[in-house]
Protein backbone atom coordinates (compact mmCIF):
# COMPACT_ATOMS: atom_id res chain seq x y z
CA UNK A 1 0.00 0.00 0.00
CA UNK A 2 1.76 3.11 -0.99
CA UNK A 3 1.83 6.31 1.40
CA UNK A 4 3.56 9.55 0.95
CA UNK A 5 7.07 9.61 2.31
CA UNK A 6 6.21 11.21 5.26
CA UNK A 7 3.54 9.30 6.21
CA UNK A 8 3.24 9.05 9.77
CA UNK A 9 1.20 6.12 12.35
CA UNK A 10 -0.17 6.00 15.83
CA UNK A 11 0.20 3.31 17.77
CA UNK A 12 -2.06 2.94 21.00
CA UNK A 13 -0.90 -0.48 22.47
CA UNK A 14 -2.80 -1.81 25.92
CA UNK A 15 -1.36 -3.86 27.95
CA UNK A 16 -2.28 -5.82 30.89
CA UNK A 17 -0.48 -4.09 33.60
CA UNK A 18 -1.04 -0.72 35.73
CA UNK A 19 0.39 -1.31 39.18
CA UNK A 20 3.75 -2.53 38.63
CA UNK A 21 5.42 0.97 37.77
CA UNK A 22 8.66 -0.64 36.80
CA UNK A 23 7.08 -2.61 33.68
CA UNK A 24 5.18 0.02 32.74
CA UNK A 25 8.94 2.31 33.09
CA UNK A 26 10.21 -0.84 30.59
CA UNK A 27 7.74 -0.97 28.08
CA UNK A 28 8.46 3.24 27.36
CA UNK A 29 11.99 2.66 27.85
CA UNK A 30 11.73 0.06 24.93
CA UNK A 31 9.34 2.63 22.63
CA UNK A 32 10.98 5.39 23.25
CA UNK A 33 14.44 3.71 22.80
CA UNK A 34 13.02 3.35 18.89
CA UNK A 35 14.58 6.06 16.74
CA UNK A 36 12.48 8.67 14.52
CA UNK A 37 9.18 7.26 17.36
CA UNK A 38 7.60 10.54 19.11
CA UNK A 39 6.20 8.95 23.03
CA UNK A 40 2.96 11.22 23.36
CA UNK A 41 1.86 9.83 26.24
CA UNK A 42 0.81 7.38 28.85
CA UNK A 43 -1.46 6.16 31.36
CA UNK A 44 -2.13 3.58 33.94
CA UNK A 45 -4.68 2.22 36.04
CA UNK A 46 -4.61 0.73 39.21
CA UNK A 47 -8.03 -0.94 39.44
CA UNK A 48 -7.96 -1.70 35.56
CA UNK A 49 -4.43 -3.11 36.26
CA UNK A 50 -3.78 -1.94 32.82
CA UNK A 51 -1.30 0.83 30.79
CA UNK A 52 -1.59 2.32 27.40
CA UNK A 53 1.37 3.56 25.44
CA UNK A 54 0.74 6.51 22.58
CA UNK A 55 3.32 6.97 20.27
CA UNK A 56 3.55 7.88 16.30
CA UNK A 57 6.25 8.07 13.85
CA UNK A 58 7.24 6.68 10.58
CA UNK A 59 5.36 3.27 9.61
CA UNK A 60 8.68 0.97 10.00
CA UNK A 61 9.55 2.73 13.23
CA UNK A 62 6.51 2.56 14.62
CA UNK A 63 6.34 -1.36 14.03
CA UNK A 64 9.32 -2.08 15.56
CA UNK A 65 8.70 0.46 18.55
CA UNK A 66 5.25 -2.14 18.55
CA UNK A 67 7.48 -4.96 18.66
CA UNK A 68 10.08 -4.03 21.19
CA UNK A 69 6.73 -2.87 23.70
CA UNK A 70 5.55 -6.86 22.75
CA UNK A 71 8.72 -8.42 23.90
CA UNK A 72 8.95 -6.76 27.35
CA UNK A 73 5.38 -7.51 27.95
CA UNK A 74 5.80 -11.04 26.90
CA UNK A 75 8.91 -11.31 29.53
CA UNK A 76 7.52 -9.25 31.93
CA UNK A 77 3.77 -9.84 32.38
CA UNK A 78 1.43 -13.13 33.24
CA UNK A 79 -1.75 -13.49 32.97
CA UNK A 80 -2.03 -16.53 35.49
CA UNK A 81 -1.33 -13.83 38.35
CA UNK A 82 -3.15 -10.99 36.64
CA UNK A 83 -6.21 -9.11 38.18
CA UNK A 84 -8.40 -5.92 37.24
CA UNK A 85 -11.71 -5.64 35.88
CA UNK A 86 -10.86 -4.54 32.91
CA UNK A 87 -11.38 -7.46 30.21
CA UNK A 88 -7.92 -8.64 28.48
CA UNK A 89 -7.01 -11.67 26.11
CA UNK A 90 -3.39 -10.63 26.70
CA UNK A 91 -0.04 -9.80 28.26
CA UNK A 92 0.06 -6.82 25.45
CA UNK A 93 -3.89 -7.25 24.91
CA UNK A 94 -4.62 -4.61 22.00
CA UNK A 95 -2.07 -3.42 19.10
CA UNK A 96 -4.11 -1.25 17.13
CA UNK A 97 -2.21 0.91 14.04
CA UNK A 98 -4.29 4.10 13.40
CA UNK A 99 -3.44 6.04 10.32
CA UNK A 100 -2.17 9.74 10.51
CA UNK A 101 -0.18 12.46 8.41
CA UNK A 102 -0.19 11.13 4.28
CA UNK A 103 -1.22 7.36 5.57
CA UNK A 104 -4.12 5.66 4.09
CA UNK A 105 -5.98 2.89 5.61
CA UNK A 106 -4.47 0.34 4.20
CA UNK A 107 -1.15 0.32 5.10
CA UNK A 108 -2.20 0.74 8.94
CA UNK A 109 -3.41 -3.19 7.93
CA UNK A 110 -0.36 -4.37 6.39
CA UNK A 111 1.43 -3.15 9.81
CA UNK A 112 -1.17 -4.85 11.78
CA UNK A 113 -0.96 -8.26 9.80
CA UNK A 114 3.10 -7.81 9.80
CA UNK A 115 3.10 -7.14 13.61
CA UNK A 116 0.75 -10.12 14.24
CA UNK A 117 3.03 -12.47 11.90
CA UNK A 118 6.31 -11.34 14.00
CA UNK A 119 4.60 -11.75 17.34
CA UNK A 120 3.66 -15.15 16.49
CA UNK A 121 6.97 -15.80 14.73
CA UNK A 122 9.33 -14.47 17.28
CA UNK A 123 7.24 -14.51 20.20
CA UNK A 124 5.25 -17.46 20.33
CA UNK A 125 2.17 -15.00 20.54
CA UNK A 126 -1.11 -15.67 18.96
CA UNK A 127 -3.16 -13.38 17.51
CA UNK A 128 -6.84 -11.83 15.96
CA UNK A 129 -6.95 -9.57 13.76
CA UNK A 130 -9.79 -6.89 14.50
CA UNK A 131 -11.10 -3.89 13.18
CA UNK A 132 -10.26 -2.77 9.35
CA UNK A 133 -7.07 -5.75 9.57
CA UNK A 134 -10.02 -8.49 10.26
CA UNK A 135 -9.95 -10.73 8.10
CA UNK A 136 -14.20 -12.16 8.64
CA UNK A 137 -16.66 -9.50 9.01
CA UNK A 138 -17.72 -10.86 12.65
CA UNK A 139 -13.81 -10.19 13.96
CA UNK A 140 -14.25 -6.42 13.27
CA UNK A 141 -15.75 -6.17 16.81
CA UNK A 142 -13.04 -6.27 19.34
CA UNK A 143 -15.61 -7.43 21.65
CA UNK A 144 -16.45 -10.58 20.07
CA UNK A 145 -12.78 -10.75 19.48
CA UNK A 146 -12.06 -11.52 23.46
CA UNK A 147 -15.43 -13.66 23.79
CA UNK A 148 -15.25 -17.27 24.09
CA UNK A 149 -17.16 -17.74 20.42
CA UNK A 150 -13.94 -15.90 18.89
CA UNK A 151 -12.73 -19.52 17.93
CA UNK A 152 -8.75 -19.96 17.23
CA UNK A 153 -6.33 -17.10 16.20
CA UNK A 154 -5.66 -15.93 13.03
CA UNK A 155 -2.16 -16.11 13.01
CA UNK A 156 -0.22 -18.80 15.54
CA UNK A 157 -1.97 -21.19 17.51
CA UNK A 158 -3.45 -21.67 21.02
CA UNK A 159 -2.54 -19.47 23.39
CA UNK A 160 0.58 -18.34 24.93
CA UNK A 161 1.16 -19.75 27.89
CA UNK A 162 2.03 -16.30 30.43
CA UNK A 163 1.13 -14.14 27.75
CA UNK A 164 -1.93 -14.83 26.28
CA UNK A 165 -3.13 -13.69 22.73
CA UNK A 166 -3.17 -9.96 21.31
CA UNK A 167 -5.59 -8.56 19.18
CA UNK A 168 -3.99 -6.38 16.44
CA UNK A 169 -6.23 -4.06 14.52
CA UNK A 170 -5.74 -0.94 12.41
CA UNK A 171 -8.75 1.41 12.77
CA UNK A 172 -9.58 5.18 12.84
CA UNK A 173 -9.13 7.13 16.05
CA UNK A 174 -10.66 5.69 19.20
CA UNK A 175 -11.76 8.26 21.97
CA UNK A 176 -11.71 6.09 25.34
CA UNK A 177 -13.14 8.10 28.95
CA UNK A 178 -14.32 7.08 31.83
CA UNK A 179 -17.41 8.86 33.56
CA UNK A 180 -17.61 8.04 37.10
CA UNK A 181 -20.63 7.76 39.09
CA UNK A 182 -20.97 8.66 42.97
CA UNK A 183 -22.07 5.25 43.59
CA UNK A 184 -20.91 1.75 44.60
CA UNK A 185 -23.24 -0.14 42.94
CA UNK A 186 -22.28 -2.24 39.93
CA UNK A 187 -25.86 -3.47 39.00
CA UNK A 188 -25.86 0.61 38.24
CA UNK A 189 -23.28 0.80 36.69
CA UNK A 190 -23.65 -1.94 34.12
CA UNK A 191 -27.14 -1.01 33.42
CA UNK A 192 -26.29 2.41 31.84
CA UNK A 193 -23.54 0.88 29.90
CA UNK A 194 -25.70 -1.35 28.52
CA UNK A 195 -28.26 1.46 27.75
CA UNK A 196 -25.66 3.62 26.07
CA UNK A 197 -23.72 0.90 24.27
CA UNK A 198 -24.45 0.09 20.21
CA UNK A 199 -24.41 -3.36 20.87
CA UNK A 200 -27.66 -3.29 23.26
CA UNK A 201 -29.68 -0.99 21.20
CA UNK A 202 -28.23 2.57 22.02
CA UNK A 203 -25.65 4.97 20.70
CA UNK A 204 -24.36 4.00 17.34
CA UNK A 205 -20.02 3.30 17.30
CA UNK A 206 -20.23 3.49 21.57
CA UNK A 207 -18.90 0.34 23.71
CA UNK A 208 -18.86 0.63 27.30
CA UNK A 209 -18.78 -1.54 30.19
CA UNK A 210 -19.95 -1.16 34.03
CA UNK A 211 -16.70 -1.80 36.11
CA UNK A 212 -15.89 -1.19 39.72
CA UNK A 213 -13.13 0.74 40.98
CA UNK A 214 -12.03 -0.90 44.31
CA UNK A 215 -9.31 2.14 45.24
CA UNK A 216 -12.15 4.89 45.30
CA UNK A 217 -14.78 2.76 46.06
CA UNK A 218 -17.38 3.92 43.14
CA UNK A 219 -18.04 2.45 40.12
CA UNK A 220 -17.56 3.80 36.40
CA UNK A 221 -19.20 3.47 32.81
CA UNK A 222 -15.87 2.80 31.15
CA UNK A 223 -16.49 4.00 26.95
CA UNK A 224 -14.95 3.58 23.70
CA UNK A 225 -16.55 6.04 21.12
CA UNK A 226 -14.79 4.34 17.71
CA UNK A 227 -15.90 6.59 15.74
CA UNK A 228 -16.50 10.39 17.20
CA UNK A 229 -18.21 12.26 14.21
CA UNK A 230 -20.77 9.79 14.31
CA UNK A 231 -21.50 10.00 18.25
CA UNK A 232 -19.56 12.98 19.62
CA UNK A 233 -18.27 12.66 22.75
CA UNK A 234 -20.22 15.23 24.49
CA UNK A 235 -23.24 13.26 23.01
CA UNK A 236 -22.18 9.51 24.88
CA UNK A 237 -21.32 11.79 28.04
CA UNK A 238 -24.73 13.01 28.40
CA UNK A 239 -26.49 9.89 27.40
CA UNK A 240 -24.76 8.42 30.70
CA UNK A 241 -25.45 11.35 32.92
CA UNK A 242 -29.01 11.45 31.85
CA UNK A 243 -29.53 7.65 32.42
CA UNK A 244 -27.38 7.85 35.86
CA UNK A 245 -30.08 10.87 37.22
CA UNK A 246 -33.01 8.54 36.13
CA UNK A 247 -31.60 6.22 38.47
CA UNK A 248 -31.04 8.99 40.91
CA UNK A 249 -27.21 8.60 40.81
CA UNK A 250 -25.01 11.57 39.97
CA UNK A 251 -21.73 12.48 37.69
CA UNK A 252 -18.72 12.08 40.07
CA UNK A 253 -16.32 13.27 37.17
CA UNK A 254 -14.96 12.20 34.00
CA UNK A 255 -11.74 10.76 32.96
CA UNK A 256 -9.83 11.02 29.17
CA UNK A 257 -7.70 7.88 28.61
CA UNK A 258 -5.27 9.06 25.81
CA UNK A 259 -5.89 11.47 23.64
CA UNK A 260 -8.66 13.30 21.98
CA UNK A 261 -8.85 15.35 18.26
CA UNK A 262 -9.06 19.09 18.64
CA UNK A 263 -12.43 18.58 16.14
CA UNK A 264 -13.68 16.30 18.97
CA UNK A 265 -13.24 18.73 21.95
CA UNK A 266 -14.32 21.71 20.01
CA UNK A 267 -17.81 19.86 19.07
CA UNK A 268 -18.10 19.60 23.05
CA UNK A 269 -17.69 23.30 23.55
CA UNK A 270 -20.49 24.66 26.21
CA UNK A 271 -20.99 21.18 27.92
CA UNK A 272 -19.43 20.40 31.27
CA UNK A 273 -17.99 16.97 30.92
CA UNK A 274 -16.95 16.87 34.48
CA UNK A 275 -13.36 16.11 33.72
CA UNK A 276 -11.28 15.08 36.30
CA UNK A 277 -7.74 14.73 34.73
CA UNK A 278 -8.04 17.20 31.35
CA UNK A 279 -5.41 19.48 30.61
CA UNK A 280 -4.36 21.05 26.85
CA UNK A 281 -1.83 18.78 25.73
CA UNK A 282 -4.08 15.96 25.76
CA UNK A 283 -5.38 17.19 22.74
CA UNK A 284 -3.90 15.23 20.17
CA UNK A 285 -2.85 18.10 17.01
CA UNK A 286 -1.54 20.28 20.74
CA UNK A 287 0.43 17.39 21.89
CA UNK A 288 1.78 16.20 18.26
CA UNK A 289 3.19 19.83 17.91
CA UNK A 290 5.13 20.19 20.70
CA UNK A 291 6.41 16.97 20.50
CA UNK A 292 7.60 17.17 17.26
CA UNK A 293 9.04 21.15 17.96
CA UNK A 294 11.00 19.35 20.76
CA UNK A 295 8.60 21.54 23.57
CA UNK A 296 8.37 18.61 25.84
Amino acid sequence: MSARPEAMVECVPNFSEGRDAGVVAALVAAVSGVSGVFLLGQTADVDHNRCVLTFAGPPEAVLDAALAAARVAVERIDLATHTGVHPRIGALDVLPFVPLEGAPMGLCVELAERAAKRLWEDLGVPCFLYEAAARTAVRRNLAFVRSPRAGAPDVGLGRHPSAGCTAVGARKFLIACNVNLASGDLSVAKAIAREVRESSGGLPCVKALGLELHSRGIVQVSMNLTDFEVTPLHVAFQAVRDAAAARGVRIEGSELIGFIPRRAIEAARGVDLRWENFRDDMVLETRWERVRSGAL
